[in-house]
């Protein structure tokens, strides 16, 4: 039996399936990883992702922040791939109870799925800062500078931001699906990034599955490990 077919039968007989996913979900629908630094990169900005997509930066650098967001986080033409799909079959069988993400696209929404916790918020959703008035990507999209409510307050996209903390209700939601379910699928990730990647540990059911084209730190803990694109992967069952 090859890791598909193990994979495959994983997945009949189980009751209760989380999926945690990272960027590696998405990098298959056109979203690059904005960790990949490449020479464009380098040639058009003068500080590093990190930097910009930090809440200081936010504050201090509004407009770069704005124009970093634009080019590089907006990939609004981007849709769900064979790994988003699958995910939503899986829930719409009863299989899967819940889809954690630190992605910020909302494309296992755009997908169908249901339940997900998404970790690091969504560019789909915006604020003004001052009166906390609700504002769709496209208002972003086709904003210049800074984009201003009509209470002239500075809108932020709903998303966490280095030094900012993830949301409580959000985390709890993953923390209790995570600790129930009996099947823990991690794709498109490397496990680096933290807190998020912590919550794996509250994970007590039979079967760990990895998918990740490189190495992660649970690779050792995992029952299955495929180390594959996780479209290509979830295509074949």
């Amino acid at each position: 039996m090859d890791n598909i077919e193990k994979l495959a039968d994983i997945v009949k007989n189980s009751r209760n399936i989380v999926f945690f996913g990272g960027a590696g979900v998405s990098t298959e629908s056109g979203i690059p990883d904005f960790r990949s630094v490449d020479g464009l990169y380098n040639q058009q900005w003068k500080y590093p992702p990190e930097t910009i997509l930090s809440h200081t930066f936010f504050m201090e650098k509004t407009e770069e922040f704005y124009r970093f967001y634009r080019a590089k986080m907006l990939c609004l033409d981007a849709k769900p791939n064979a790994a988003h799909l699958k995910l939503a079959q899986l829930e719409a069988e009863g299989k899967l109870t819940a889809v954690v993400t630190q992605n910020i696209d909302g494309l296992h929404q755009a997908a169908g799925s249901k339940k997900v916790y998404e970790l690091h918020g969504s560019v789909l959703r915006n604020y003004c800062t001052k009166c906390g008035k609700f504002y769709g990507v496209d208002y972003i999209a086709n904003s210049e500078g800074i984009p201003k409510c009509e209470c002239s307050g500075i809108i932020k996209p709903d998303v966490v931001l280095y030094e900012e903390a993830l949301n409580d209700d959000t985390v709890s939601g993953a923390v209790h699906a995570i600790a129930a379910a009996d099947t823990l699928i991690i794709g498109g990730t490397s496990l680096n990034v933290y807190p998020a990647a912590g919550l794996i540990r509250y994970f007590n059911g039979n079967n760990l599955v990895i998918i990740n084209m490189a190495p992660t730190q649970m690779d050792n803990s995992a029952d299955l490990l495929i180390c594959d694109r996780i479209g290509e992967v979830f295509s074949r069952i």
